[in-house]
C-alpha cells in the first residue's frame, strides 16, 4: 500500500489504527477485535502495526490515553481562586465546552464505550487508571505525598466520571444544557475540585461568605 504524502489529509498511520479501534469498539466486543480487523480498518499492513504497538492492550491504552489528555478539560490551567468565586460562568464554560462541539461529543462518545457492554475489565482499568493520572497532573499534584483525603476524592471522583459515561448514552438523549448548567450540579464540581486542590476549602467559602455579608 503506498504511502500517505505528507501533505495529504490523509491522518498518520498510528492515529488511524486508533480510530479504527474506536469504530470496531463500537461495532463488537473488544474480546472479538483482531489485528487483523484493525490493519483492514486502518488501512495499514501488519508490519506497521508491530511498529507501533506490541498488540491490540498496547493500541487500546493508546486510544483511550489520546483521548483523554487532549481533552481541552485536561489541558487547561486550574482557575485561579478568584476566577472560582465566578462559579456559573466557569461551570457554564465548562459544560458548553464539553457538549457543543462534535469533536467533544465524539470524545465522549468513545469513553463512554468503555463503560459500555462492548468493553472488558482490563478497558474500565485502563480508563481509571488514565483518569485518575491526568486528574493528578491537572491539579498538580505529587503521586508520593497524596494525604488520605485527596486519596479517596481522587477515587471517587473517578468512579463518578465512570458512572455518568456508563450512563451517557441514555444523557445524551435526556439531558439539556440547562439541566447540566443547574447551580447545585456546579457547586458540587467545585466543591469536588477544591477538595482535591491545593485550595483551603474554609479560606474559599470565608471569602464568598465574606462577600455576601
Amino acid at each position: 500500500m503506498p504511502r500517505p504524502r505528507r501533505d495529504s489529509n490523509v491522518p498518520p498511520a498510528k492515529q488511524r489504527m486508533e480510530d479504527a479501534f474506536w469504530e470496531l469498539l463500537a461495532d463488537r466486543e473488544y474480546r472479538r477485535i483482531t489485528v487483523t480487523d484493525v490493519v483492514r480498518k486502518a488501512q495499514v499492513n501488519r508490519n506497521s502495526f508491530y511498529y507501533h504497538f506490541s498488540g491490540l492492550p498496547e493500541l487500546a491504552d493508546a486510544a483511550i490515553l489520546a483521548e483523554i489528555k487532549t481533552s481541552p478539560l485536561m489541558q487547561e490551567v486550574p482557575p485561579s481562586p478568584e476566577e472560582q468565586e465566578h462559579l456559573k460562568e466557569q461551570w457554564r464554560k465548562h459544560v458548553t465546552q464539553l457538549i457543543s462541539t462534535p469533536r467533544e461529543r465524539e470524545r465522549l462518545n468513545r469513553l463512554a464505550m468503555l463503560a459500555g457492554p462492548h468493553s472488558s475489565p482490563e478497558l474500565v482499568e485502563s480508563l481509571r487508571d488514565f483518569e485518575r493520572l491526568s486528574l493528578m497532573e491537572m491539579l498538580e499534584l505529587d503521586p508520593e505525598r497524596i494525604d488520605l483525603k485527596t486519596d479517596l476524592m481522587l477515587d471517587f471522583t473517578v468512579g463518578g466520571l465512570l458512572t455518568v459515561l456508563r450512563r451517557w448514552p441514555e444523557l445524551r438523549q435526556s439531558a439539556s444544557i440547562k439541566d447540566l448548567l443547574n447551580e447545585d450540579v456546579a457547586v458540587l464540581a467545585l466543591g469536588i475540585y477544591l477538595s482535591m486542590s491545593k485550595e483551603n476549602m474554609l479560606d474559599y467559602w470565608n471569602r464568598i461568605f465574606n462577600k455576601r455579608q
